[in-house]
């Protein structure tokens, strides 16, 4: 058997055979193209939107720069998952995603120029931002446009790009090292389905190998601001009442519910440590809640320089501490401030750790797992 060029496996379109249109439980979707490949280089795939789509922002995203023969089916869950967390921000913001994961994000503080808040974003992590498809709810400016290209990114996309900013994105002879650099630009997302209250026209869908299928209402938040975060407070049948004993501050509010939103879309067990509008760490795909926090605490400390100390820094929790082990773990390293959803049969003890360290923790009142 001929040897194979293995790199060209990463460069080459794996073609299949997949119909111009389909329909799924009762809708019609017609074919956008054929992709790259699948989450692998041997499985084919190919995207399909709805022909009746009225607010399509992946199904109707339009290529620039096609990079090395399009997206890949991982391009393109990049661009949702980070669509997902961005379409909560009411700020210019950016996520740095990989796998499917926020690697980082970050969102405009005080007048910050959309070039910082990239930097931020990309910078709470470079070494796992190495490849990363990056997402932004604003306009890309020339210098937001340069400064990508100072390392590896596999694609950008946006709402939209200057012309000076499309020039940097394709000048090969000054940015060698992303000559094969996708550029997508996505409609406005910012109506897009994000609070219980909106509801959501499209329902999940899991394929399962014998053909068996799950369906699922969308994931949709009811938390539309920081008043909606409240102060976590337990009955205990023995203990009696406790109370998180300091509120929040502003700062720690503002920060708490940028984690919250960014841990939507980071795959569970998840918790995300953030301070000033920048995810420090996040820590990820962890079996065990104290887990995902300990993974986090040791990225911080032994991975990312400049970022070793968690002093003031914010976390969120996709669910609840079902001990206090993780909240010590947290305000141990610095953590002031915790969102949770709360429920727990030891909330009692997550809030008195909190309080005996001086830390504070509201309630979410809701779970925000993310299995994808």
């Amino acid at each position: 058997m001929a040897e194979k060029d293995l790199k060209q496996m990463y460069r080459t379109q794996t073609l299949g055979h997949f119909p111009d249109s389909i329909e799924v439980i009762g809708r019609q979707y017609t074919k956008v193209e054929d992709l790259r490949y699948g989450t692998n280089p041997h499985q084919p795939a190919a995207f399909y939107r709805p022909a009746d789509g009225q607010r399509l922002v992946l199904g109707a995203y339009e290529l620039l720069k096609t990079g090395k023969s399009g997206l890949s089916q991982t391009n393109i869950e990049d661009m949702h998952h980070a669509v997902g967390i961005l379409k909560y921000m009411q700020r210019p913001a950016c996520a740095v995603m990989k796998h499917c994961n926020p690697s980082g994000a970050a969102i405009q503080t005080g007048a910050a120029p959309l070039v910082e808040v990239y930097q931020r974003a990309r910078d709470a992590d470079a070494q796992a931002a190495f490849g990363s498809v990056v997402v932004f709810n604003a306009t890309v400016d020339e210098d937001t446009a340069t400064e990508i290209m100072q390392t590896i990114v596999e694609g950008v996309a946006a709402p939209g790009y200057t012309p000076a900013a499309l020039e940097a994105l394709s000048n090969f002879e000054r940015f060698k090292r992303n000559r094969d650099l996708r550029v997508i630009k996505l409609p406005d997302y910012s109506s897009l389905p994000k609070f219980i209250d909106e509801g959501g026209e499209y329902l999940e869908m899991k394929v399962f190998d014998d053909g068996s299928l799950v369906l699922a209402a969308p994931y949709l938040s009811r938390v539309k601001g920081a008043t909606d975060l409240i102060p976590a407070y337990n009955e205990h049948k023995t203990k009696g009442r406790i109370d998180i004993a300091r509120k929040p501050t502003t700062q720690e509010l503002d920060d708490l519910l940028f984690a919250w939103y960014v841990n939507i879309h980071v795959r569970s067990n998840g918790c995300v440590i953030a301070s000033n509008g920048q995810t420090l760490c996040v820590g990820t795909g962890e079996q065990d809640r104290v887990g995902a926090v300990q993974q986090a605490i040791f990225k911080a400390k032994n991975k990312y320089k400049g970022t070793e100390s968690l002093e003031g820094a914010v976390m969120s929790s996709d669910g609840f501490f079902p001990f206090r082990d993780a909240v010590d773990a947290a305000t141990s390293e610095g953590v002031s401030a915790i969102v949770q959803p709360g429920g727990s049969v030891n909330d009692y003890e997550a809030i008195e750790a909190c309080n005996q360290a001086g830390a504070t923790m509201v309630f979410s009142l809701e779970r925000c797992f993310s299995h994808h």
